[in-house]
């Protein structure tokens, strides 16, 4: 029994999911599955043209949900330093409400940014499940 026990805690300690994980041991970054590469809806009403000269490929954005938006039960806001640049366009908003609404880690990047008079080809994200 003592040996199982530490087998499971040297296991985890090597995944670096124990508390006691051997001390400058790198532990790995977290892992993502991407899940959906989407325009932002709304890029031409909010915040986005503002900082446009700011954003760059590749840049960390926050996925923040609206249950209580009146237009979109599974609104997901997009925002970058705190300034919304737009939403998860409603018809591929459910999955990422959903996972949210569960306390899933999500990340997202801007995938792509292209000079357009089309608001729904300006900037482009991925969506991310974090394991």
């Amino acid at each position: 029994m003592m040996i199982r026990r530490e087998f499971l805690h040297s296991l985890l300690a090597t995944l670096g999911l124990a508390p006691h994980a051997a001390i400058g041991r790198a532990i790995a970054p977290p892992r993502t599955v991407l899940l959906q590469a989407s325009p932002v809806a709304g890029f031409q009403y909010h915040e986005g043209e503002a900082v446009w000269a700011a954003l760059r490929e590749g840049l960390a954005l926050d996925l923040v949900r609206e249950q209580d938006n009146l237009h979109d039960g599974k609104a997901v806001r997009v925002e970058w330093a705190g300034r919304k640049l737009g939403y998860v366009p409603r018809v591929e908003n459910h999955a990422v409400a959903q996972l949210l609404d569960r306390g899933e880690r999500l990340g997202a990047r801007i995938a792509r940014l292209r000079e357009s008079r089309d608001p729904w080809e300006r900037i482009r994200v991925e969506v991310s499940l974090v394991i």
